[in-house]
């Protein structure tokens, strides 16, 4: 759960300063602490190039992309920081090794690497980061110390996008070509993994559905989020693979889910690339016998970017069969509203910073009503993630959104967990 304190005015993380406050009451308290340091490389060049308010963009995105991946991909406790101009900290207590932490990094960049679209153009940033494991007894300005020179030296390394703090050289650990390998073996092997995060009613808080989400369970690595293994599962060409496998554990455990419980499944740009997914996915559905009626589809901005038109045939198709269609993660990036002329949406699925400050900060709530009030008029119903409190599930419910989750009610729950509290 992130660490939620006086933030940074631009992009609404936690301050330095509040930062390294919340770094040493962690090591006061003896928690073991893996921390990243990113660096946005040719930031400056940006400001100069496209004007300081491009250079603003690339931070705001920049933030939403950091604070999305990191609610996905980690456990435990977290915070966020802006630690000064184009840099970045990330402060984990969840328990990983090195490799684990190694890997983090990695997708975290490649994350940040991708192109932003701003005024005056489409923004490229090239990030690094110093990474670091806590030492036993370690302060905290001795940590920000040895973060800072790491990222420093690798101004002068521009083919290295990673350097540990602690003076080694980036260890190998599992190759690329090892864990493609690995996730292979894995859909044989069961360790891929599909948790259930209930969704509510706002009027009632009633249970009324779940979203699937996909974790590797890895024997050497640990627990990889649905970020890391799709980044894998990309690279090997085995995104369509790793789907239909995800989407046939979630849907059969669907079909033992008691009353007109709902079951949302996300869509890759990977699925949609295949010619074929309308069709195959149907028949996929059809095979589990779990109702169209009862079954929701959530696509991303980044999903639409290839080709919305072919996104719009696949999806009126399946639309004519009963399931339904959210736009995710709404308000995350810089959404194109032609989506929803051209799209059969049923839903707008709010990502967890247009919620984060609506209970203290007016701007927040007008922005969130705006929004709604768009949505009625398209009569699309609001769907609203990462609810921690609940002031924010209070207001969700007072501007007659449709249904929330998040850790406010409940964590994402294995499929077991997920039937006993719904068969409760």
């Amino acid at each position: 759960m992130p660490f939620d304190v006086t933030r940074d005015s631009l992009t609404g993380l936690v301050g330095r300063d509040a930062a390294r406050t919340r770094l040493a009451e962690w090591l006061s308290e003896g928690v073991q602490v893996h921390a990243l340091l990113i660096g946005l490389r040719r930031f400056d060049a940006v400001n100069l190039a496209y004007g300081a308010a491009a250079g603003d963009t690339a931070l705001i995105e920049s933030a939403a992309r950091l604070k999305h991946f990191v609610a996905d991909e980690l456990e435990g406790s977290w915070l966020v920081a802006r630690s000064s101009g184009g840099q970045f900290l990330l402060v984990s207590s969840e328990p990983c090794s090195r490799e684990r932490w190694q890997l983090v990094a990695t997708q975290l960049l490649d994350a940040l690497s991708r192109p932003i679209a701003a005024v005056g153009g489409t923004l490229r940033l090239s990030p690094r980061a110093a990474l670091l494991r806590g030492l036993d007894g370690e302060g905290a300005d001795s940590m920000l110390d040895r973060l800072g020179h790491a990222l420093d030296t690798l101004v002068t390394q521009p083919g290295r996008r990673l350097a540990w703090a602690d003076g080694e050289g980036t260890r190998p650990g599992r190759s690329a070509a090892q864990l493609e390998a690995d996730l292979l073996q894995a859909l044989d092997r069961d360790e891929i993994e599909v948790l259930f995060q209930p969704q509510y009613a706002c009027g009632t808080d009633r249970l009324i559905g779940a979203e699937a989400l996909a974790r590797w369970n890895h024997p050497t690595l640990g627990r990889i989020g649905a970020g890391g293994l799709f980044a894998i599962a990309e690279r090997t060409d085995h995104v369509p693979q790793l789907s239909r496998h995800i989407a046939r554990i979630a849907l059969t455990a669907a079909t033992r889910w008691p009353g007109d419980l709902r079951l949302s499944l996300n869509v890759t740009p990977n699925d949609l690339a295949a010619g074929d997914f309308g069709v195959s996915f149907a028949a996929l559905v059809k095979a589990s016998r779990f109702p169209t009626w009862r079954l929701t589809l959530e696509v991303t901005e980044q999903v639409l970017l290839a080709d919305v038109a072919a996104a719009a045939t696949a999806f009126n198709g399946l639309a004519a069969s009963g399931i339904k269609f959210a736009l995710d993660d709404f308000g995350a990036g810089f959404c194109n509203f032609r989506y929803l002329k051209l799209l059969p949406l049923d839903y707008l699925k709010l990502d967890r910073s247009m919620i984060e400050g609506v209970a203290t900060d007016a701007r927040d709530l007008a922005v969130l009503r705006a929004i709604i009030a768009m949505a009625r008029a398209l009569d699309l119903a609001i769907i609203v993630e990462g609810v921690e409190t609940e002031a924010q599930r209070l207001l969700a419910a007072a501007e007659a959104c449709f249904a929330y989750q998040g850790f406010l009610r409940s964590p994402p729950l294995a499929a077991s967990a997920f039937l006993t509290d719904a068969s409760a």
